[in-house]
């Protein structure tokens, strides 16, 4: 009797196995709770970035301490980072020590990273749509912002392979900072659009001396008229406008192409004559820009303040300053009815953790930095944007941004136009292909440009072979043939009742097996 009964049950065992692997969706890492225990204490941590701005740093502290006082059984310790890689790094090493932090400021190309530990970043789709606890919520203590008060463009960006992963916290986009004073000196009229071709030819005129070698735009000796801070980024726009490859969403390596050496050519023949350099070979383009060693400057919009004669974070000595007009453009485009420019700027990550309640506390904080008064202040301390409709189109925003120019500090009008740069473009704004190597591409990119700039410097021939040369190395430094897409790495959702099924099979199975051998071994 016990032999036919061990054969049932493994009749039944296998029956299970089949219908639990089919259409399996793997294993669930957050449920939402059903109500937010009050009754607990609960201490999570933040990691935030700063561009050493000790504003900045005040508001973060000003929105804990309001958090804190609506929600007093929630305690926030925040760490501070001055570089967003750093906090991509170390997160990366606290994965494998299971010591994440549970909300963390970064990018989604970090994110997708993360994502390689299984359930470690927390799929946020059931705590966005959460009719208590989600945007606008009825049981939230503050007044956040609500799916449809989301700035869809910014919003997207979070969403890898169908879910949301990350929520966009503040935005910003690249600029063309111009000095307005020399191009016209020059006998250049600026236009709306300025394409390509128009700062080439700039540079190429601004390049003249006299006879005692110093440049004529300066009276100087040293003249650098364009200087990109993210060659990433170049790379990448360029791309873009073209309408050439790069990546794809199923983590596809498409850079290494035809257009992508006719664009690093292009790069090396200005870079050759003087006429182009980049942050990492020549350093800070707003330096260079302020003391009338630059006409192009190509930085984030959110590094506005210091673009510009009355720039309140000017990094040079007084003495160094030149005045002159500054005028704030979209970056450099080759269609001027088409133009594309990047959409950056940081996100919040929230981790898992065992406790689906400090989960769902670390959400709560997450989401507090989307209502008006984090959004609004922090916005007012870069050229950034909030990322939601309800704090773009609130009477306190639009106040700001009609004070332009009123003071150089709040006010700055440099600032306001790099702000309403993007309010007025975000529909032209695009982000590349988030996969498991996409922040290496990305590195990659920038990479090329670098030594394109450093080989002619060495006054190597950037031709074919050279280029073909530094893709393959560029392939090999980067790891670049062993990516993987995202995808492979989300969280599936509840695991199917077939698999749980599955699991108390295997456990009744062991059961009776013990219960068997007891027998056999009495007898």
């Amino acid at each position: 009797m016990m032999k036919r009964l061990m054969n049932i049950l493994m009749i039944v065992l296998v029956c299970i196995t089949l219908g639990g692997c089919h259409g399996s969706k793997g294993t669930s890492g957050f449920t939402v709770p059903e109500q937010f225990d009050t009754d607990r204490q609960y201490t999570i941590t933040f990691w935030a970035k700063n561009d050493t701005n000790i504003n900045q740093v005040n508001i973060y502290k000003k929105a804990i301490a309001d958090f804190e006082s609506i929600y007093p059984n929630i305690t926030v310790n925040m760490k501070l980072y001055t570089d967003y890689s750093r906090i991509y790094n170390d997160v990366i090493t606290n994965i494998s020590t299971g010591t994440t932090p549970n909300v963390c400021i970064t990018y989604p190309d970090h994110i997708a990273t993360y994502m390689t530990g299984s359930n470690v970043v927390v799929n946020l789709d059931d705590l966005i749509a959460d009719e208590k606890y989600g945007l606008g919520g009825n049981e939230l203590r503050f007044d956040g912002p609500e799916r449809d008060e989301m700035i869809e463009e910014f919003f997207s960006e979070c969403m890898f392979s169908g879910s949301y992963y990350a929520l966009p916290y503040m935005r910003s986009t690249e600029a063309l900072y111009m000095k307005k004073t020399y191009i016209e000196k020059l006998g250049f009229e600026i236009p709306d659009i300025v394409t390509w071709d128009f700062v080439w030819q700039v540079c190429a005129k601004a390049m003249e001396k006299d006879g005692n070698d110093d440049y004529l735009i300066n009276g100087q000796k040293v003249l650098i008229p364009f200087i990109y801070k993210s060659t990433d980024n170049m790379m990448i726009s360029m791309l873009k406008q073209l309408d050439a490859g790069y990546s794809d969403d199923s983590g596809q390596i498409m850079i290494f192409n035809d257009t992508t050496k006719d664009l690093l050519k292009q790069v090396g023949d200005h870079a050759s004559k003087g006429e182009f350099s980049t942050f990492k070979i020549s350093s800070y383009p707003a330096n260079f820009l302020n003391a009338g060693q630059c006409l192009f400057a190509v930085d984030s919009t959110a590094g506005a303040t210091w673009m510009g004669s009355d720039a309140p974070l000017v990094d040079i000595p007084e003495d160094k300053l030149v005045q002159f007009e500054t005028v704030v453009r979209p970056i450099p485009q080759f269609d001027t009815h088409n133009i594309w420019m990047i959409s950056q700027g940081p996100s919040l990550c929230v981790f898992n953790k065992e406790d689906d309640q400090e989960v769902l506390a670390s959400w709560l904080f997450a989401q507090y930095l989307l209502s008006n008064d984090v959004q609004i202040a922090y916005s007012k301390t870069e050229g950034y944007v909030p990322v939601t409709a309800k704090a773009q189109n609130s009477k306190e925003y639009q106040e700001y941004l009609s004070l332009r120019g009123s003071d150089d500090v709040e006010h700055y009008s440099i600032k306001i136009d790099a702000a309403n740069l993007l309010l007025e473009n975000t529909s032209h704004t695009f982000v590349t292909s988030v996969f498991n190597g996409s922040a290496s591409l990305r590195d990659a990119a920038g990479n090329l440009i670098e030594s394109v700039c450093k080989a002619v410097r060495k006054k190597q021939t950037i031709d074919d072979s050279y280029l073909d040369d530094l893709f393959s190395q560029t392939r090999s430094l980067y790891h670049l043939d062993q990516t993987s897409a995202v995808s492979s790495y989300t969280d599936l959702g509840p695991l199917p009742v077939t698999s749980r099924l599955l699991l108390a099979g295997l456990a009744l199975t062991w059961l009776s097996i013990g219960v068997y051998w007891l027998y056999t071994r009495r007898k």
